[in-house]
């Protein structure tokens, strides 16, 4: 999602050791013919029911299986496909004007019929509400949207973006019906109806409540009679406990590495618990303000970059379980290269670092100050910065600390660029290149470190969105990514993959993790 800077990147750490993998998700032994309900336990919350405001993993896991987009990401894919459109393309010689028709037939979950009127209306209301912690954000390209007729949608671009299609097939693109949802405002009243696989029957603070949609017309084919989603709101013990307890079916987003670890080696309390991973592209940073007194200093920065010993990190707080990340555009993704490995390289070297920080002139230890958030970016982030604040004074360069602050206080603070460095965390809207650069470097920077680099705003950025085929902007993507290891604006620190834990007899859930972040309620069965 465009600005995930809300979201919460490491929930279950990433890289887990290949023996974790076990057959829990695996098609043998569960079809789903039963059709049970199953009961998901996860500790994000769900901030929004509305797709013009929702911009978490919690709401956008809503909006994955309440709603339908125009086209949606098919299991492991890369590429959206058709959902709610029956044909979408550009229009020839271009990526300006997109245009998809409707498949017939298609009604919302209150049986209310589904014509372009209802996407036309989805999208202008989105970018008309705006809201702060909204989607809007992901379409500065958006001219216009037109209806020929009740099947045709136009969409008019500003400027060319090839990776449009990608964009209304996130959360992002959503459809509501217009006779049930404001063009002005919000609904606040926690009900949805949109024409997804499931309907959302009730949403309290503890708990959501999702069964089968009778009107869908798409792509899914539900494995299961409905989803009971429990909220732990951030207490990683309760969900534990819940999940050993037999309380829970699966568990998603909120378990910390040891707490994989311990499932993994106490088999005396983990009996009939098991883990499934799948592939992913979450990403943490350190962020520098390229303003601030201190880190605005690119030796310091380099300093820092010679001195983070990434693997050393993983070991000690993730237990092996995190992925250390060398750029900003992780792997997997089209356009991944290893700019920060290649350039300071994977050991940190105390001669190296001590050789930036004089060169800039700074002669004694720098005092530093790294600003952490607790939870939102992963049970272990502040333990993370710990680490990253030993490694910093170890070398006897550096006098480092760490404060941790409410998330609230720490967004305001950044806004009003009152920090040096900071953690901040990404999960992609959508697998491509354009996703972990766009946001961070392009109009309206949403990592609040004041860095601009104009042969990355006024050339490559530009010229990657206009090209259709994605695989022919390696070019441009390394050269970027060597630019931001070249200035360091931000480090890469590590790459997440997605985990889930789950009943023995729960089955469906590697269909469930993918780059594409699509968590599929359809595809869990149980039996």
């Amino acid at each position: 999602m465009n600005i995930r800077t809300q979201w919460p990147v490491l929930t279950i750490a990433t890289g887990l050791a290949a023996g974790l993998l076990t057959g829990c998700g695996s098609d043998s032994g569960g079809s789903g013919d039963s059709g049970s309900n199953v009961v998901m336990g996860m500790s994000d919350d769900v901030l929004a029911t509305d797709p013009a405001s929702g911009y978490d993993p919690g709401s956008w896991l809503l909006f994955n299986n309440v709603f339908q987009s125009l086209l949606s990401f098919p299991n492991g894919a890369t590429e959206p496909e058709p959902d709610l459109a029956k044909e979408c393309s550009f229009e020839a010689g271009g990526t300006t004007v997109y245009e998809c028709t409707l498949k017939d037939g298609l009604k919302f979950s209150n049986g209310e019929a589904l014509t372009a009127k209802d996407v036309k209306f989805s999208f202008d209301r989105m970018l008309k509400i705006n809201d702060d912690a909204g989607p809007a954000i992901m379409f500065p390209m958006l001219d216009k949207v037109e209806t020929p007729d009740d099947k045709t949608v136009r969409f008019d671009l500003k400027y060319a973006d090839a990776t449009f299609p990608s964009k209304i097939a996130s959360g992002a693109g959503s459809i509501v019906d217009e006779s049930s949802y404001d063009a002005d405002g919000l609904r606040e009243d926690g009900e949805a109806v949109g024409s997804g696989p499931y309907k959302l029957e009730s949403f309290g603070k503890d708990e959501a409540v999702f069964t089968v949609n009778e009107n869908y017309q798409g792509t899914a084919d539900v494995e299961n009679s409905g989803v009971t989603l429990k909220f732990f709101h951030g207490d990683q013990d309760a969900l534990k406990k819940a999940l050993l307890e037999g309380d829970l079916d699966v568990t998603y987003r909120g378990l910390s590495a040891s707490d994989i670890s311990d499932i993994e080696t106490d088999t005396s309390t983990a009996s009939g618990v098991e883990i499934v991973d799948g592939t992913g592209a979450e990403v943490q940073h350190l962020v520098f303000n390229m303003d601030d007194p201190v880190t605005g200093k690119l030796g310091v920065r380099q300093a820092i970059a010679y001195l983070l010993d990434r693997e050393a990190l993983v070991d000690e707080v993730y237990q092996g379980t995190a992925t250390p990340l060398y750029s900003i555009i992780p792997a997997g993704i089209t356009g991944h290269n290893t700019a920060f490995f290649d350039t300071y390289g994977a050991r940190p070297s105390r001669a190296k670092a001590e050789a930036a920080l004089r060169a800039d002139g700074i002669d004694g230890k720098v005092e530093l100050t790294l600003w952490s958030t607790p939870s939102r970016y992963g049970p272990s982030t502040d333990q993370e910065l710990e680490a990253v604040a030993k490694q910093l004074n170890d070398s006897g360069l550096f006098d480092a600390k760490v404060e941790s602050v409410a998330f609230d206080r720490y967004e305001k603070d950044i806004a009003a660029g009152k920090y040096g460095v900071y953690v901040k965390g990404w999960v992609p809207d959508y697998p491509d290149p354009d996703n972990f650069t766009g946001p961070f470097f392009g109009k309206g920077n949403v990592l609040g470190n004041n860095y601009t680099n104009n042969t990355i705003t006024g050339e490559l950025l530009t010229k990657t969105a206009a090209e259709s085929e994605r695989s022919s902007t390696e070019k441009e993507y390394a050269e970027l990514q060597n630019i931001v290891a070249t200035d360091v604006p931000l480090i890469p620190i590590w790459q997440a993959k997605q985990y889930a834990v789950v009943r023995d007899d729960v089955y469906g859930l590697e269909y469930c993790l993918d780059a594409s972040t699509v968590f599929r309620f359809w595809e869990i069965s149980k039996g």
